[in-house]
């Protein structure tokens, strides 16, 4: 029987008749867990990456603050290596925990983990727990960070708007955002889904809106950057 992982549903578009097989949902107080050893963090795969950042901050170590305004649960930032311009998720993982296939429980460290531009090769496992290696920082300096570029992702991305997050990866040397607005598709909408005319690769939903909005968007995108500048642009989300 198929199976699909479910975090926090980030990066993530859902068909309008919905997933065939099992949706196994990565949640609970039981998979939200935070240790703190010295500078390694142990964090259960389900507890949000808002909250692993915070905690961090509150004891003083610091790396994950560059990771500020992504959403989604710790599992599926490390499946994706969640991150941006400061820095991605997986430069600071010193192990990951989880099932097999096969119902195994094996650990992988640091070095036997491939992360790549929104890829990692951890998609073959169902991940139950992660251990970062961080710094120790003073807590106001780490905060005036964080706070800085939250503020700033605030001013650019639409962070408080339904949506699945970055549509497509940024093809090398360029912005995938830059090329859809530069195609003249920002705050272009078809039913109740819309390019977001604060950051080109957010396409935000409004009521009602249907999964086939999001895609009939997306296909619009592509073509038109294509036609236009000659790009492929892949997708950077995920469609069930």
């Amino acid at each position: 029987m198929p199976y699909h992982i479910l975090g926090g549903g980030c990066n993530l578009l859902i068909g309008d008749k919905g997933v065939s097989g099992v949706v196994i949902h990565i949640a609970g107080d039981g998979f939200s867990q935070i240790t703190v050893d010295g500078t390694q963090v142990t964090v259960g795969a389900g507890a949000p990456l808002t909250h692993l950042i915070w905690h961090t901050v509150k004891v003083g170590l610091q790396g994950l603050e560059v990771l500020v305004g992504i959403p989604g649960t710790i599992g599926g930032a490390l499946r994706g290596n969640a991150g941006g311009s400061a820095g991605d998720i997986g430069q600071f993982v010193c192990s990951v925990s989880g099932l097999t296939s096969a119902g195994e429980l094996v650990t992988r460290r640091g070095d036997e983990i491939t992360f790549g531009y929104r890829e990692s090769n951890l998609r073959d496992l169902l991940i139950v727990e992660a251990t970062f290696g961080l710094q120790p920082g003073d807590t106001d300096e780490i905060t005036r960070r964080l706070r800085k570029s939250w503020i700033m992702k605030k001013a650019t991305q639409p962070l408080t708007a339904q949506s699945a997050g970055c549509i497509f990866k940024n093809p090398r040397g360029m912005s995938a955002g830059l090329l859809i607005d530069q195609s003249g598709l920002k705050g272009t909408r078809i039913g109740n889904a819309e390019i977001s005319d604060r950051h080109a690769n957010f396409i935000i939903t409004h009521a009602d809106a249907t999964s086939d909005d999001v895609l009939r968007l997306i296909d619009l995108a592509k073509s038109k950057v294509n036609e236009q500048f000659g790009v492929d642009l892949e997708l950077e989300i995920e469609i069930w």
